[in-house]
């Protein structure tokens, strides 16, 4: 059970913040996940938001290799929203499933030489706080300055959404792979 009210509708809002959940469900079609508990703070929720479209869905980083980090992020943080949603989205973004099952065993079992570089990358951020040079490079080398820097922040997206979750102890949807661990 979350530690904070789980907002399910608009209705259940004040009007101030009935007009930015709103906005949110216009873009992401309903107030599931991270925001049914930010709307507590509805301006947070609203900047989360804005932010969110960016990571997602613009730039140039391909949407693949940004849902390749948000699995490592959500795995790393045992993060079961995170974890479930990013599966769906896996498999809708040709992410085989076996490179989801290494990453969720945290191996590299099966995985493309290009997708561990990113997972490698995610991975070693995650754990040491730092990028060992060789990786950065390669990283750097393949993505160019512009991806490099939408890679990281996408990293920091995701652990903001994993910390979000497990802090409230949101309950993961049920039709969703759960995150054994």
């Amino acid at each position: 059970m979350a530690r904070v009210r789980v907002y399910k509708s608009t209705d259940e809002l004040s009007s101030e913040a009935r007009e930015i959940a709103e906005k949110i469900v216009d873009t992401r079609k309903s107030l599931d996940g991270p925001f049914s508990v930010w709307m507590h703070a509805p301006e947070w929720a609203e900047r989360v938001a804005h932010l969110g479209t960016l990571v997602r869905w613009e730039g140039t980083l391909e949407l693949r290799t940004r849902t390749l980090a948000a699995l490592v992020v959500g795995r790393h943080f045992k993060a079961q929203y995170v974890w479930g949603i990013q599966g769906v989205i896996g498999d809708e973004r040709g992410v085989p499933r076996a490179t989801i099952d290494a990453i969720r065993d945290e191996n590299s079992d099966g995985i493309t030489p290009e997708d561990l570089e990113i997972i490698d990358f995610t991975r070693q951020l995650l754990r040491n706080n730092r990028v060992e040079e060789s990786l950065a490079k390669a990283v750097m080398d393949r993505l160019g300055a512009d991806e490099y820097v939408q890679l990281t922040t996408c990293i920091g997206y995701y652990c903001m959404l994993a910390m979000t979750v497990n802090g409230v102890e949101l309950e993961p949807d049920p039709a969703h792979e759960e995150l054994k661990v």
